[in-house]
């Protein structure tokens, strides 16, 4: 009882620190359409996540066996047992994780490659989701709760819960509905005698779990290079503008403008859309050539010596962008430093009471809590705060014009959708979940249209004039990526 008192005080006195900040209506209005979207939740397919548990448990107790009859191991899930089997066979290692263990694939062989193989295989987290779905479904058979309002608070972005429907995998698999029939029946022999890998297979079929009610099928629609369009809006690189306005692929134009060649995507120099594409994905917020390793650049074929010449590259197609991040950069640090209003095109910059804000399009506001200029790792001053960090604790956080712009991008992006959504509801149209940039609709069969739901989504608010907004869509019964 006393700690709930001192709880209340503790609220008390944090609703009397916000009270010069009050929630605008708008966003009120938001978060309600969240707690319908929340309590209308999901449903799901309680038979296929439980077949899909059951198929993995048999899966990894005849892999674990077969690991144990190759090796002689007790347990060939410790590491440490593994990597002392290694040793004695000449191959010594750090790590046993998915990247390390295909860095030694190619020069493995005989036992050492198949034990190699086992563990990618017995180390393949492909059912937690479902486990996660067979504690979180309640007795109507639907999911509830699986988005929070305003969870990523830097840009106000939803976070995913309970299942963290946020991060599912990818489906590729070009039969996915066979696969999931026989999964569902409990026909394993047959997934592990018609796939490569039983556990893809259920990782792949983790999105088809969530199925619309009887009666009724999904329609997905979601915004088309949603960061990438608001990043040329703001930015003004109009020969991005261009390229979205006329329905131009984003990855040949960035790969035409790097290397001064027409690139079409099955034509003239296509080999070269690869290149474009990873460094659009990599570098449009201040990315150089760690950003491109992480984005997987080697993988992809890409030489060491490439990239540095690849970050060139694409800065020097897009000057004008390159300009916005510091832009940004010099208008926060100038709003923090002089307490004035800077404008920077549709954006304001201000500081007041211990905060430095940034003004959307929209108008609703970023917020960085006791901003500090403090120098950096490489000895010149920068824009810290106060914020939840990598290390999910209290602590000052450094920033800079790239990552501010991506603030302003990713929170931009966020408005556009959650407006959207507004007019889905307003329209009559029943969303069951949304992720990043797109919603899930369930919609009775025989009414509406894909093209219906991508053109309210494609209507652009007065806010956001000039900006090509375009959303693609499709329909589904049960949900997948199209």
């Amino acid at each position: 009882k006393a700690y709930c008192i001192r709880d209340v005080d503790a609220e008390r006195e944090i609703r009397q620190k916000m009270h010069n900040y009050p929630i605008p209506d708008s966003e009120m209005e938001l978060y309600r359409l969240d707690q319908e979207i929340n309590d209308r939740g999901i449903m799901v397919d309680q038979r296929l996540a439980a077949q899909a548990v059951r198929c993995d448990a048999e899966f990894k107790a005849r892999a674990t066996t077969q690991a144990q009859q190759l090796t002689g191991l007790s347990n060939p899930n410790s590491l440490a047992q593994v990597k002392g089997w290694l040793a004695e066979r000449g191959v010594e290692v750090d790590s046993l994780d998915k990247k390390a263990i295909k860095g030694l694939l190619p020069q493995a062989t005989g036992e050492v490659r198949q034990m190699l193989e086992l563990r990618l295989l017995l180390g393949k987290t492909s059912v937690k989701k479902y486990e996660a779905i067979q504690r979180s479904v309640c007795s109507d058979g639907r999911v509830h709760g699986l988005l929070q309002f305003y969870g990523a608070n830097r840009t106000g972005r939803w976070a995913g819960r309970l299942v963290q429907v946020q991060n599912l995998p990818q489906n590729h698999i070009p039969d996915l509905a066979l696969a999931r029939s026989l999964v569902k029946r409990g026909e394993f022999d047959q997934v592990e005698m018609l796939y490569d890998s039983t556990p893809g297979v259920l990782s792949e079929l983790i999105r088809t779990a969530f199925v619309p009610k009887p009666g009724c099928r999904f329609i997905v629609a979601d915004f088309a290079a949603i960061e990438a369009r608001v990043l040329a809006w703001f930015s003004g690189e109009q020969w991005r503008l261009d390229t979205f306005q006329q329905g131009g692929d984003i990855y040949c134009a960035s790969a035409s403008k790097m290397f001064h060649v027409l690139v079409e995507k099955h034509g003239q120099n296509a080999h070269l859309r690869q290149k474009g594409k990873i460094a659009e994905l990599a570098l449009g917020y201040g990315g150089s050539v760690g950003a491109l390793t992480s984005m997987g650049a080697l993988d992809m074929g890409l030489a060491e010596e490439e990239l540095q010449p690849l970050v060139d590259q694409w800065r020097g197609a897009n000057p004008h962008l390159v300009k916005f991040w510091w832009d940004v950069d010099a208008a926060a640090v100038k709003a923090f430093r002089a307490k004035t209003e800077v404008r920077l095109g549709s954006l304001c910059f201000s500081c007041r009471s211990g905060m430095l804000f940034i003004t959307l399009p929209s108008g609703r506001r970023l917020s960085y809590v006791k901003p500090r200029m403090l120098p950096n790792r490489f000895g010149r001053e920068s824009l810290t705060y106060e914020g939840v960090g990598e290390n999910k604790k209290w602590s000052r956080i450094e920033t800079y014009g790239p990552k501010l712009t991506e603030n302003v991008v990713q929170g931009t992006a966020r408005d556009l959708l959650a407006l959207a959504m507004l007019r889905l509801r307003n329209a009559g149209f029943e969303i069951v979940m949304h992720i990043h940039d797109e919603a899930v609709v369930e919609v009775p069969d025989g009414v509406s249209s894909v093209d219906e739901i991508c053109r309210i989504m494609s209507e652009a608010p007065a806010w956001a004039a000039g900006l090509p907004l375009r959303a693609d869509g499709y329909e589904c019964e049960f949900y997948r990526k199209d």
